[in-house]
């Protein structure tokens, strides 16, 4: 199984401004640097937890159907599922309807259950892509507030310690990050 983002957000779960004014700086100079920050954040919290903060489309590629159907979704929480594609021996693809599977999103990770038989090619599968959304909204609002703090806090440490040496400013994380995303993580698939 291989993930791949398709798009990135739309937005980051911190504005530059709110950034600027949590780390008490006047001027708009650092706008640029706290931008890159910001984002450099966000994408290492979401790696660490397995989670999308903002709504985002994710493509999952499989060699073949997992035991029993059941597939885990590499990144939560999934909004939805937009399409599964099925290709044939011959590369042929087909697309599985609604109908033909069912979104589990009590599990987590979230999965999704194929249903036996339905819209398969007439000839053996050989692959299977699924599209879907992951994130908690379009909005900064809609992300849960230990999140924010942890883009913050890190967004923040990484900007202290940016003349630091990549030593450092990489390898060290801020005191309370793991005591903000320990309750958080997706488990490993």
């Amino acid at each position: 199984m291989t993930s791949i983002r398709l798009n990135d957000p739309a937005t980051e779960p911190v504005a530059v401004e709110e950034m600027r004014a949590h780390l008490r700086l006047t001027g708009s100079e650092e706008d640029s640097s706290l931008s890159g920050f910001l984002k450099a954040a966000r994408t290492h919290i979401e790696q660490a937890t397995r989670r999308a903060l903002i709504s985002q489309s994710w493509r999952l590629y499989l060699d073949g159907w997992p035991v029993g159907r059941i597939v885990r979704l590499p990144v939560s929480p999934v909004q939805s599922v937009d399409q599964i594609t099925v290709y044939d021996r011959d590369g042929n693809a087909s697309q599985l309807g609604p109908s033909d599977w069912q979104l589990d999103r009590s599990a987590q990770p979230e999965r999704v259950k194929i249903k036996l038989g339905a819209g398969l090619p007439a000839t053996d599968m050989m692959a299977a892509e699924i599209d879907f959304t992951a994130g908690y909204g379009v909005s900064a609002a809609d992300v849960p507030e230990n999140f924010r703090q942890a883009v913050r806090l890190l967004a923040g440490h990484w900007f202290e310690h940016r003349e630091a040496g990549t030593d450092l400013a990489i390898t060290s994380l801020p005191q309370g990050l793991d005591r903000l995303l320990s309750t958080v993580r997706v488990p490993l698939l």
